[in-house]
């Protein structure tokens, strides 16, 4: 069984999968980024990001990806994610289960996140 892809911009998800995104890719995001056709074949730059239960297509160009981690002030100035933030992250994240916030999501505003794409 394949996982549904979920594509939306980075400024449109829920929060604990933006903390979750950081935790994956601490560096930054514009060297992950990959290009995809979307459904009417125009090609898309987006950030993979993959969960238990989903596979993540987070839009976004170079430019907005370099500019979402200068304005973070999660990232030191050179792009890092810094290690109070990440420790900060790992514990609250640590018993919770991703498959359980989408489920609350999905409760919190009656959108189910599949439909996007």
């Amino acid at each position: 069984m394949s996982k549904p892809r979920i594509v939306k911009d980075y400024d449109k998800l829920d929060e604990y999968i933006i903390e979750q995104i950081k935790l994956n890719y601490p560096y930054g995001f514009k060297k992950n980024l990959i290009t995809f056709k979307n459904a009417v074949g125009n090609f898309v730059t987006a950030l993979p990001f993959e969960t238990e239960e989903k596979y993540y297509l987070v839009r976004m160009t170079r430019a907005e990806a370099q500019d979402i981690i200068e304005d973070d002030d999660d990232y030191d100035n050179d792009g890092v994610l810094r290690d109070s933030v990440k420790e900060e992250y790992e514990e609250k994240h640590d018993d919770i289960s991703l498959e359980d916030e989408e489920v609350q999501e999905i409760a919190d505003d009656g959108h189910d996140p599949t439909e996007d794409l």
